[in-house]
């Protein structure tokens, strides 16, 4: 049994959140949460890091599932009618496609009453479904990075990052195996001419096999040249630890900061993948699959506030970066200087990543497809590229608003 003060502060978070107060009587499991997460080494240490905190200021208990194969074991909980109260969502996909139901009886994710007004654009328009929230941005990512290692390698200049046969290149994700391909050729679309091939794309006006989205196919394989030997049973991080490694068997590599597993010491740095201002982005969102459990409801609003964002991003060995415009200290030089990026004011347009969109069997289609063409003996992906016009034909376009996909960062923002 949890002691009177526990209770009490229970009921206290709850109702200063401006939650459902009536839970505050503590029902059988109401003072403990669920929720399912992908993350393990730091990411995993930062996010029980937050996890501590709410549990020591609440005395309701956080039960942690890992998984990496987040889809298929969310996808199974839910179809069986036992869904964790939370999870991180693998997508914005998978956003609307739990919530964007007529039914309010089919929908399986729960609004929430949670302020999302301190959140930047794009992050902010996605998470409402038809004007209410359904999903809160606890981490975000910047993609359109290249890293080099400064003590070895200068500044690479915008020909430099064209040149093959010195890029770290690994595949390997287990049930996301692919996504760094998909990725980095979703990054090259989008610095195309006027950034609105990548727009068309994401909306589904654009198909697969058509001129630009061929051309970002093959720009990414003849970039990586060499590389791509063996690349798609190389794990991403080993292949990135290429960099630092004796004997050194790379000197570049793409994506982003919390995916390149660099150690403490290790010397780094990035440059935009492209001249433009526009950067591929992504984000960890944490949905609620039950509408019973007022404890799961503090605990969202808990990793909703700026306090916890704060310690978030200071946890994750300089790695993290938020949506909330008032969380602004981040220890680490390189990640303030991406920080930087997100700024309201920076004047970056920041697209959604192209698979992050999609509904999940779209985008596990193009991780597939990309670990195909690393295989492939021809640098022609019209075979590839029409395969996947018949999986988007059949299984139909992203869920999501095009208008809401991308926004540029303005002192309005």
């Amino acid at each position: 049994m949890r002691t009177l003060s526990a209770r009490l502060a229970h009921c206290a978070l709850v109702l200063g959140l401006l939650l459902a107060a009536a839970g505050c009587g503590g029902g059988p499991g109401h003072d403990r949460v669920t929720i399912m997460i992908p993350w393990s080494g730091n990411e995993f240490q930062a996010f029980y890091s937050v996890v501590k905190s709410f549990e020591d200021d609440t005395g309701i208990q956080v039960d942690v599932q890992v998984t990496r194969a987040l889809t298929q074991q969310l996808d199974a909980a839910v179809a069986a009618g036992a869904p964790p109260d939370l999870a991180m969502l693998p997508s914005v996909g998978a956003i609307y496609r739990y919530a964007d139901q007529e039914a309010e009886k089919d929908r399986k994710l729960q609004p929430l009453r949670v302020p999302t007004d301190a959140y930047l654009e794009p992050f902010r328009g996605l998470t409402k479904v038809r004007g209410e929230v359904y999903a809160v941005p606890v981490k975000v990512d910047v993609k359109s990075l290249v890293w080099f290692d400064p003590a070895v390698t200068g500044r690479p200049s915008p020909a430099d990052l064209r040149k093959t046969g010195t890029w770290c290149l690994g595949l390997e994700s287990g049930p996301t195996s692919g996504w760094p391909g998909a990725d980095w050729i979703a990054d090259i679309l989008l610095a195309q001419g006027d950034g609105d091939a990548y727009k068309q794309w994401l909306s589904g006006t654009l198909e697969w096999n058509s001129p630009p989205l061929k051309q970002a196919w093959t720009t990414w394989r003849n970039l990586v040249g060499s590389g791509v030997k063996g690349a798609a049973v190389r794990n991403f991080g080993e292949a990135a630890a290429g960099m630092a490694g004796t004997p050194r068997t790379c000197s570049l590599a793409h994506g982003a900061l919390s995916a390149m597993g660099f150690r403490k010491g290790q010397s780094h740095d990035y440059v935009p993948s492209s001249s433009t201002r526009r950067l591929e982005v992504s984000a960890d969102f944490v949905g609620m699959f039950t509408d019973d459990n007022p404890s799961a409801e503090a605990f969202i609003a808990y990793l909703a506030r700026t306090k916890a964002q704060q310690s978030w991003v200071n946890q994750q060995a300089g790695s993290a970066f938020s949506a909330d415009s008032r969380v602004t200290r981040y220890d680490d030089a390189v990640q303030q200087r991406i920080a930087g990026m997100l700024r309201p004011d920076s004047g970056y347009t920041l697209c959604f990543g192209a698979a992050d969109t999609m509904t999940p069997d779209v985008s596990a289609a193009f991780y597939r497809a990309v670990l195909d063409y690393a295989t492939a003996g021809t640098k022609d992906p019209t075979g590839l590229l029409d395969d996947l016009d018949e999986v988007q034909h059949k299984l139909g376009k992203s869920p999501v608003p095009s208008d809401k996909l991308c926004a540029t960062l303005t002192s309005s923002s």
